[in-house]
């Protein structure tokens, strides 16, 4: 079946929930008649959907995103992903579809590059650099780490040691319908394979086939599967956050 793909490099492109004007954040809570839920986590936050854990701190230009612990042991392809997609392979589950998560980023000034690429040859996704952190409560109290920390290499035992690349993965069109769908929602938020329709990459070569997969959880880190997490968004801390455009 024909189909095409464009790179995403601006908010409007996504058309859904999320006007973005010279950094100013406007979520649209009409669609549909949506009612906003009642219930927010962070009320002093900017929150793009009334359906979706996913909030924009302007302040600190940080992206905010609610989920839970999905996986806690076994080989993994994915760190995060949307809910009811992936979470046999991926570490946390998220509150959130893909493309929000894209346009939250560009909010905060994060600007894709391009998926991985493997024809003629390999080429890694390219883009911003992007930090990510993990929150959560237990018996002990609040606790907060990279989200490297829970990414373990199957071959030196130690923890992923790099940051994630905005990619910004790709639209398909249905040649039928003419219904465009933001390719990474089906799973590929924040990937530790490479996979041309990841919305978060690694800048290294890290396969998809089964019997090569060179990640796998962190299991003595993780809490128990189901715990909720907050995954937080942001530049490295080397990087400065610029104006979204």
């Amino acid at each position: 079946m024909a189909f095409s793909t464009s790179s995403l490099t601006s908010a409007t492109r996504l058309g859904f929930y999320t006007l973005i004007f010279s950094g100013f954040i406007t979520p649209l809570y009409f669609l549909g008649g949506v009612v906003a839920d009642p219930v927010d986590a962070h009320p002093e936050l900017t929150r793009l959907s009334p359906q979706h854990d996913i909030w924009i701190d302007t302040e600190t230009k940080h992206l905010v995103v609610g989920g839970s612990v999905a996986l806690t042991d076994g080989p993994i392809e994915f760190f995060a992903c949307p809910r009811k997609t992936k979470e046999h392979e991926s570490v946390v589950a998220v509150d959130a579809t893909a493309k929000l998560v894209h346009a939250g980023l560009l909010a905060i000034g994060l600007r894709p590059g391009s998926p991985a690429s493997f024809y003629p040859e390999f080429k890694p996704a390219n883009g911003d650099s992007v930090a990510i952190r993990v929150r959560w409560h237990d018996d002990t109290g609040a606790h907060e780490i990279s989200a490297q920390t829970w990414v373990k290499n199957s071959q030196t035992g130690k923890e992923l040691d790099c940051d994630w690349i905005f990619a910004g993965s790709s639209f398909w069109k249905d040649p039928r319908t003419g219904t465009e769908y933001y390719q990474a929602d089906a799973g590929d938020l924040v990937c530790v394979s490479n996979f041309p329709t990841a919305t978060l990459d690694l800048p290294i070569t890290s396969s998809q086939a089964n019997e090569s997969l060179l990640f796998e959880t962190f299991t003595e880190r993780i809490p128990q599967r189901g715990t909720p997490i907050e995954l937080i968004f942001s530049f490295p801390a080397k990087k400065k956050a610029v104006n979204a455009r």
